[in-house]
């Protein structure tokens, strides 16, 4: 039953994608960027015009996972993976990497040095060891920059720290520093230790922050906005209220927010409010459609990637309340289907498309706007 859905999820990516992402032949004058579909964990694939390749986590620790990772790369015409950085040591980020090492040659694995989260951690530590013992790793500081052809790569926060001097052009006060209070949600250690990245190709900045949290994004954007505007903003942690305020959302004015949540995982109403209410905010996309954000947070059906196997006659219009957390909570319903990636299509000009792998939509950004 495992194997045959894997293989259901690998070539209903091949066969429904097909007609709307035509593998890269890296020709390309765009930067490529696949946001793959990983049950509300993390990967997205970067694929500058010249081929090389950067991957910011790898999922679950699932074949299922590690197949839909491979079919973005087949899609985009890479036989290896060059950089591979992973956020942090919780399962959901880095899970799937050994096993993608496995199918893909990696040539450089990148992160924020030790875990410092007890419980949990440690395991995934000692396995990251053993893959990148023979070969090139690098523990980020904030302020580092990853070398790409095409790409300006920096790191904006890494190990707990955050860069300290604004960005070339950035540095406005940000008023909406006076709204933030601390987040009364539980949060992580290894969050904090996110390794987040600022990517920019020409005129088109990007940024994924991994699972940073709120105090970590205040320091990015207060009392100066050292990040600047972003054209969009990748994961935001799943849509979790631990992360994704107003006083760092509204600084960073996205056009575009993509969120890498699950069927019951992110999305959830406080983080969509703050989305929709950003100034100069346009869309929001959604790996999965959320049923905590029900249809009274959600967005229209043509910007969700992924839907619920199994709905309801009659869906809801209030969110769904989030299970309590721990072994008793009920499991989230399964996404056996299909699985769908949203593909970001850069110009160094700024301008952008985003394309929905599983409807063939295609929304077009122009730049300058």
């Amino acid at each position: 039953m495992r194997a045959a859905r894997v293989l259901l999820s690998v070539l209903a990516v091949a066969v429904f994608a097909a007609p709307f992402l035509t593998a890269q032949s890296r020709t390309s004058d765009t930067l490529d960027i696949y946001l793959i579909d990983v049950e509300g964990g993390n990967a997205t694939l970067f694929v500058s015009p010249s081929g090389e390749s950067l991957l910011i986590d790898t999922g679950h620790a699932s074949d299922v996972d590690v197949d839909r990772i491979v079919a973005a790369a087949t899609d985009a015409g890479l036989a290896q993976i060059d950089h591979v950085i992973s956020t942090h040591y919780h399962g959901d980020h880095m899970g799937g990497l050994a096993g993608l090492t496995q199918r893909l040659p990696v040539k450089h694995f990148i992160d924020h040095g030790p875990n410092v989260q007890p419980g949990g951690g440690e395991r995934l530590e000692q396995a990251y060891a053993a893959l990148h013992a023979q070969a090139k790793r690098t523990a980020v500081k904030a302020g580092d920059v990853i070398p790409m052809a095409d790409l300006d790569v920096r790191v904006v926060a890494s190990a707990g720290e955050t860069i300290r001097t604004p960005l070339s052009g950035t540095g406005v006060p940000n008023a909406y520093c006076a709204s933030y209070e601390p987040t009364p949600h539980q949060v992580f250690l290894e969050d904090q230790q996110s390794v987040g990245a600022l990517i920019t190709f020409g005129n088109f900045r990007t940024i994924h922050l991994g699972d940073l949290t709120s105090d970590k994004e205040f320091e990015l954007v207060c009392p100066n906005n050292k990040l600047g505007t972003i054209d969009v903003l990748l994961g935001l942690h799943h849509g979790q209220p631990t992360s994704s305020t107003k006083a760092f959302v509204h600084a960073i004015r996205p056009r575009v927010a993509i969120l890498n949540n699950g069927t019951r995982k992110g999305a959830l109403p406080e983080v969509m409010e703050t989305l929709y209410s950003s100034p100069g905010l346009e869309d929001v996309w959604l790996a999965h459609f959320s049923l905590l954000s029900g249809q009274e947070y959600t967005v229209p059906g043509l910007f969700i990637a992924n839907l619920v196997d199994d709905q309801a006659p009659v869906m809801p219009i209030a969110p769904m309340v989030p299970p309590a957390r721990g072994s008793g909570a009920p499991p989230p319903p399964a996404h056996d289907g299909p699985a769908y990636w949203i593909k970001v299509s850069a110009q160094q000009d700024g301008s952008y498309t985003v394309t929905n792998a599983r409807n063939g939509f295609v929304k077009t950004y122009p730049a300058g706007t």
